[in-house]
C-alpha cells in the first residue's frame, strides 16, 4: 500500500467495523486519520494512474465511512463520502475490480435523494448506474428504492412502512424511517384540514404509530391537544377554511383501508 502506516490503519477499521457491533466509536477515529493518509497519498480524490491495489483500499475505506455515517445518523457525513467514492466508481471503474458494496452504497444515495424530494434527480441518477434496465428489478439495492418512489407518487404510504422489513440492509431502515416522518406531516396536515377531532386509536393508525408514546410525542410537536381521559386527540385549526369533502373522504378510505389490514395481520 502507499504506506505501512496507512495499510496499518486499514487493518485497524475493517476489524472495528466488522466486529459485531461494530465499534463505531474507533470506526470514526479511524476514518479520520484515514481520510488525512488518503488525501496525503493522493488516493482520497485520484487523479491519472495510480496502483490498483491502493485504489481498491481508497475505495473500501470511503465505502466503510458511507456505512458508518448511517449507523451513526451523520447524514453530511454521508453526503461526502459518497461524492468521494463518486470518482471511484465512474473514472475508475474499468480500472478497478467490482466492488461488492457499490449497489449497496447506490442504492442508499437514491433513498436519501427521496428524503430530500429531490424526485428529478432521484430518476436522473437511476438513468445514469451502470446496470441494464432488465437488472433494476432483479438488483435487491436498487429495486428497494425504485419500489420506494413508485409507492410514494401513489400515495401507498402503508407501503412506505411495510418496506421497512423488506430493506435489504440494515442501514436503508433509517432513511425509510426518514420518509416516514415527511409522510406523517403530510397525513397529520390533512388530518388538521378534515377534522377538529380524532380518537386516538384512529390517529395513531392513520399515522402508522405502534405505541401510544410516539403519538403523544408527535402530537406535542403539532401543537395538538390530547385527552387521554377520552382518547381524543383535538388538532389545532390554523385558520377557519372551510373543510372540502375531497379531504375527508381520503382520511375515511384511508382509515378504513388501515383497519382492514390490522384485522388481515
Amino acid at each position: 500500500m502507499a504506506s505501512h502506516k496507512l495499510a496499518t490503519l486499514y487493518n485497524e477499521l475493517q476489524r472495528a467495523f466488522d466486529a459485531r457491533p461494530s465499534d463505531l466509536k474507533k470506526c470514526g477515529t479511524l476514518l479520520a486519520q484515514l481520510k488525512v493518509g488518503l488525501i496525503e497519498a493522493g488516493l482520497l480524490i485520484p487523479q491519472g494512474e495510480a496502483n490498483i491495489h491502493d485504489l481498491v483500499v481508497a475505495r473500501d475505506i470511503l465505502e466503510i465511512g458511507v456505512f458508518w455515517s448511517i449507523r451513526t445518523e451523520d447524514i453530511p457525513s454521508f453526503d461526502r463520502y459518497f461524492s468521494q467514492l463518486h470518482t471511484f466508481y465512474t473514472d475508475y471503474r474499468s480500472s478497478l475490480p467490482p466492488s461488492k458494496r457499490e449497489f449497496a452504497v447506490r442504492g442508499l444515495n437514491l433513498i436519501r435523494l427521496l428524503t430530500q424530494n429531490r424526485i428529478a434527480d432521484f430518476h436522473t441518477t437511476l438513468e445514469s448506474l451502470p446496470l441494464p434496465a432488465d437488472e433494476i428489478n432483479t438488483n435487491p439495492y436498487i429495486r428497494h428504492p425504485v419500489n420506494l418512489e413508485r409507492w410514494l407518487m401513489e400515495g401507498s404510504y402503508s407501503k412506505v412502512w411495510n418496506a421497512r422489513e423488506e430493506a435489504p440492509a440494515e442501514e436503508y431502515k433509517f432513511f425509510v424511517n426518514s420518509l416516514m416522518g415527511t409522510i406523517r406531516n403530510e397525513i397529520a396536515s390533512c388530518e388538521e384540514s378534515a377534522y377538529e377531532s380524532l380518537p386516538l386509536k384512529d390517529a395513531a393508525t392513520l399515522l402508522f404509530f405502534t405505541s401510544q408514546s410516539g403519538l403523544l410525542k408527535f402530537a406535542q410537536q403539532r401543537g395538538w391537544q390530547v385527552d387521554l381521559t377520552a382518547g381524543m386527540i383535538t388538532f389545532a385549526k390554523k385558520n377557519d377554511e372551510q373543510v372540502e369533502i375531497p379531504t375527508q373522504k381520503l382520511i375515511a378510505a384511508n382509515l378504513a383501508y388501515a383497519r382492514e389490514l390490522e384485522q388481515i395481520v
